[in-house]
């Protein structure tokens, strides 16, 4: 939690799974995560400055970060489940 609290780490948490943490700190980048194995990769913001995405509307918060989640099959298992 320390290091968290300091900046030092991310956690992360996708739905279903565990809780994970990174050393990629300082952006705001994205995951992607494999259904069937969990494997977990990092994914650049795919369109402009952080928060990487526009909210519609904002309801008034001032957003200063936005998480995005891609779920699919990583290159191994995509490969397993065509055989």
């Amino acid at each position: 939690h320390a290091l968290t609290a300091a900046g030092l780490i991310r956690r992360i948490e996708p739905a279903g799974g565990a809780p994970r943490f990174e050393g990629r700190v300082g952006d705001n980048h994205h995951h992607v995560v494999c259904r069937s194995c969990g494997v977990v990769a990092d994914v650049d913001c795919a369109v402009g400055e952080a928060p990487c995405l526009t909210a519609s509307d904002d309801h008034g918060f001032s957003i200063h970060e936005a998480e995005v989640v891609y779920w699919g099959l990583c290159p191994s298992c995509s490969t397993a489940s065509s055989s």
